[in-house]
Formats: structure tokens, C-alpha cells, sequence
């Protein structure tokens, strides 16, 4: 609601044919577009943090924006050296909605009998710049543990990252998070997570057991990719190539191995759709098509289907 009051005010003060651009990562574009009398101007500008090293700007069409739109967000993002990718207006735009199946998987194998340390060694030696619990605790566990404190839906017995809030470890910023920090920011493993995570297994009534460094890779990248596919088939992407741009960019997804989609043809989409209903995954359906045509390179030379 802030934010469509914010746009509500622009549209009334901003000449016609202004230009109207919001910097959200998970906001629905078309909501915020409603408040304006001008939605054919309206557009997404998601900028990766930092902003100014990231250099991804996915660029989020809604229902109405108009051609002219479109191109002038495309073109003002390779205006300030970034590279511009367009995506449809679903929530989590491309990014977003595909990370949250790595952090999920991440998450629910260290209470399964992974450790961060293990699971974040074997993203890094993948070619990530960093394993998840690097990751969150450089953006800060407590973003999403307050949300969920005023949902009433924190749990700290159930949940890791909610315990180790409550304990007053958010991250980088507190020195302890999934890891203590010394004062040149290295990650140092700290047996005083391990025992959280042990205690809330116990809670889950979870039997602990040991991970190959194969199937953390299948747990961490397979659902992820597995979105990918549902998002091309929903039409929220244009072409597998935009989606590997996103990851490549904004995620640093090892380029050598060309972007999650180019990935997944190169380790087999058979691989992929038997290892996904094996960790309880249903494959998309177009997952499915292609790994019977082979390849989604292959598929995608012959069927297209996008709402862009």
C-alpha cells in the first residue's frame, strides 16, 4: 500500500508520458500500476545488491506496459552499463522465484544431516562465489525472520534460522550468523550452530545422515532449475538464454557452465526429471517434453511460448 500511495502522488505530479519505474524484488508490478492512470508507463527496475557492482537489471513487464516502455527501460539500463533482461510480471519476477528452491533445499538438508560449512564447500567448489549460509549471512537472517515475527509465524524450535535470530545471530553485520566472523569477515564454522541445528531435529523428530557432495549439487540446483523450466513455460521469460543471463549476472552462477538451463542440457534432463521425483519434485511439464526431445535447446528451436 506505501508503495502504491508513493506511485498514486507520482502519477499526479509527473508530466504525461513520464516514466514511471519501481525497484522491487517481489512486488507485483500490475498492483502497483493500478493506482496510476497511466499503466502503459509503468515498468519494474529491479537492481541486484549491491546495485553498484551487481550488474543485472531485470526489467518487468506488467500487463499494460506499452512497447515504448520496454524499450526505453532496455535501453537506459545499457545506458549505465548494465545488462538489461526482460522478464514478465510473476511473483519473484525470474531470480527470486528460482532462488527460493536453493535456499529451501539448503535450508532442509542441514536439518536433514548436512552442515553449512559442508553444504556452502560444496556450492563454492561448483563454481558459486559463496554457499548459501554465506549468502544470508551477508544479506542479514533477520529480513526474513522479522517478517515472519509479525506474521506470528516464527518458530525457533522448528526452524534454524529463527533460533539463531533469537539468539541474536543475524549475520555478518553481528559477527555470528551460520558462521563467527573475525574482523576481516572470514567464515569460521562455530559448534554452537551445530548444536542448534542438531536441536531442532531432534524437535522434527528427524533422523540425521551423512550427504555426498552429488546430492547436495542435485538438492541445491535441480528444483531451481526445475522453476526455470515451469518459468519459460509460463511464458514469465522469453528464451532459456534470458534466464542463464539472470543467473550469470545477478546470482553468480558460474559462467563455464553457461547459466542453470545450458546446465541442465549438459548434465541430462533425464538426470534431472528422475533425481526431482526422487527429492519429491513433480517436473514441469515442459521439463518432461524436453527431456524426451532430447534437449531443451532442441525443443526450443521448434516451440516458443512467451507472455513478453
Amino acid at each position: 500500500e506505501i508503495k502504491k500511495n508513493i506511485f498514486r502522488q507520482l502519477d499526479r505530479v509527473c508530466k504525461p508520458g513520464s516514466f514511471l519505474c519501481s525497484n522491487t524484488s517481489a512486488l507485483d508490478i500490475d498492483e502497483i500500476a493500478s493506482a496510476t492512470n497511466r499503466p502503459e508507463f509503468v515498468i519494474g527496475t529491479h537492481f541486484f545488491s549491491p546495485a553498484n557492482v551487481m550488474k543485472l537489471l531485470e526489467n518487468v513487464r506488467g500487463k499494460y506496459t506499452n512497447d515504448e516502455t520496454i524499450l526505453t527501460a532496455m535501453a537506459f539500463g545499457k545506458k549505465i552499463k548494465k545488462v538489461a533482461c526482460l522478464v514478465g510480471n510473476c511473483h519473484g519476477f525470474v531470480g527470486n522465484r528460482m532462488i527460493h528452491f536453493y535456499s529451501k533445499e539448503a535450508s532442509s538438508m542441514i536439518v536433514e544431516g548436512a552442515l553449512p560449512h559442508q553444504v556452502d564447500k560444496v556450492a563454492y567448489e561448483f563454481g558459486m562465489p559463496m554457499g548459501p549460509f554465506q549468502m544470508i549471512d551477508l544479506v542479514g537472517l533477520d529480513l526474513g525472520w522479522r517478517e515472519r515475527k509479525r506474521a506470528g509465524t516464527a518458530n525457533p524450535k522448528l526452524d534454524v534460522t529463527d533460533a539463531l535470530c533469537e539468539s541474536g545471530r543475524l549475520g555478518q553485520k553481528t559477527k555470528k550468523g551460520y558462521y563467527q566472523y573475525d574482523d576481516n569477515r572470514r567464515p569460521i564454522p562455530d559448534p554452537e550452530v551445530e548444536k542448534v541445528i542438531i536441536e531442532v531435529s531432534k524437535n522434527r523428530s528427524i533422523n540425521r545422515r551423512s550427504f555426498t557432495d552429488e546430492e547436495i549439487i542435485e538438492r541445491l540446483f535441480y528444483p531451481l532449475i526445475n522453476e526455470g523450466f515451469k518459468i519459460l513455460e509460463e511464458g514469465f521469460a522469453q528464451r532459456p538464454s534470458d534466464i542463464d543471463v539472470v543467473y550469470c549476472y545477478g546470482y553468480g552462477f558460474p559462467r563455464y557452465r553457461g547459466g542453470p538451463m545450458k546446465y541442465a542440457d549438459e548434465v541430462g534432463l533425464d538426470n534431472i526429471v528422475n533425481s526431482l521425483k526422487k527429492y519429491g519434485y513433480q517436473p514441469s511439464n515442459l521439463l518432461v517434453e524436453a527431456s524426451k526431445k532430447g534437449s531443451l535447446a532442441k525443443l526450443w528451436k521448434e516451440k516458443t511460448k512467451s507472455k513478453l
